[in-house]
């Protein structure tokens, strides 16, 4: 059994629970510390899975701590990220990377110039429904791939979340928010992304609060609510992308991918596990066998847990800085494209992650 990696926490908010119950999983993670900015605020989460809560400044000094798991809100991924790697710490954020391609760049450098590791979610593209249907389409189920569809739309955040004014804030907007799930995932489907042609818009400047405790606030709106457009894949294939707060009701499913010889339905890639279908022409839509691990569960940490065992395995990992800054690079680029009036070509080009194997089981990674 491979020696166990230690991790320090920064970021005590809501997804940091749903991480530290995945984490039990992988034998790999060992979790030494939380913190955040708000000591009450680790102080509770410790309390609620039997761990020791810190001051920021000491996990990050702490020796048994190799990895910091970066929760904090997006806005301070990348000064998190760069104390972090100042320590001499490997890194693995929370999505997007950053809210901006040219502070993410600052990051990746910054951890390229020290030799450390540098992660970031969503890591739910290693779901088994997701690995699965990538086992489909590198197979040659569906032909040469030639389009597809991705989707994400809702009537906004300030109807279900606690205090959803970040969401409308730089740094906020749909495409950051649920962007980094549906084209991280393409890019395993499809690889990398060559040019984007996108439009955005806001359709109000302010938006009313339905959930409890702000219901009947306003928050303001600096960002986009609806983004979309097409992106060109190297390999071919033509997507087209919608990411919006402002729809109230539509029909489309998350993503589809169209090949020559046929269209396969993919689940919602905020999840890891979901239905995939096929059809062929002239055929009905069958579901497709799921042959991956990491799909009936809710595995956050499972980019993490691979990026540990690639640390002691010296090998790279999957859910990597470069893959997210590409993400970043794309999902910017709309904004980029509506303003200029023209086509984005995207500069950055990582590799394809690589597969999962179909044998592992739970709590395994190579």
């Amino acid at each position: 059994m491979m020696e166990r990696v230690g991790v320090g926490v920064i970021g005590c908010g809501n997804i940091s629970a749903a991480y530290l119950t995945a984490i039990r999983k992988f034998p790999i993670l060992d979790v030494v510390a939380l913190s955040d900015a708000r000591m009450s605020a680790a102080e509770a989460r410790a309390a609620e899975f039997g761990l020791a809560a810190r001051s920021v400044e000491e996990t990050l000094a702490d020796r048994k701590v190799e990895i910091i798991l970066n929760l904090t809100v997006p806005n301070a991924h990348v000064e998190v990220g760069l104390q972090a790697i100042a320590a001499g710490k490997h890194v693995y954020a929370e999505k997007p990377l950053g809210v901006a391609l040219a502070q993410a760049r600052k990051l990746v450098a910054a951890a390229e110039a020290k030799g450390l590791r540098l992660g970031s979610a969503p890591d739910t593209f290693l779901g088994g429904a997701h690995q699965s249907a990538r086992a489909l389409i590198d197979s040659g189920q569906i032909g040469r791939p030639i389009g597809g569809t991705a989707f994400f739309m809702c009537p906004g955040h300030e109807r279900w979340h606690p205090n959803p004014g970040f969401y409308y804030l730089a740094g906020g907007g749909p495409m950051l928010d649920m962007g980094p799930y549906y084209i991280t995932d393409l890019v395993n489907l499809l690889g990398p992304v060559q040019s984007v042609f996108g439009a955005a818009t806001r359709t109000r400047s302010q938006r009313l609060v339905h959930s409890e405790p702000l219901k009947g606030t306003h928050v303001p709106v600096e960002v986009a609510t609806h983004v979309t457009g097409l992106l060109r894949f190297v390999a071919g294939a033509a997507v087209s992308v919608t990411m919006s707060f402002d729809v109230a009701k539509h029909k489309h499913v998350p993503l589809e991918i169209y090949g020559e010889d046929g269209a396969l339905s993919v689940p919602d890639p905020n999840y890891f596990g979901g239905t995939i279908e096929f059809a062929a022409a002239g055929e009905e839509w069958r579901e497709m066998p799921i042959r991956h691990a990491y799909w009936d569960d809710n595995f956050r940490g499972l980019g993490l847990a691979d990026m540990a065992q690639a640390i002691r395995s010296k090998r790279p990992h999957r859910a990597s800085g470069a893959l997210a800054l590409h993400v970043l690079e794309v999902m910017e680029a709309f904004q980029t494209s509506f303003d200029s009036g023209r086509i984005v070509e995207i500069s950055t080009r990582p590799e394809r992650p690589a597969p999962l194997p179909a044998t592992l089981k739970v709590g395994e990674l190579d």
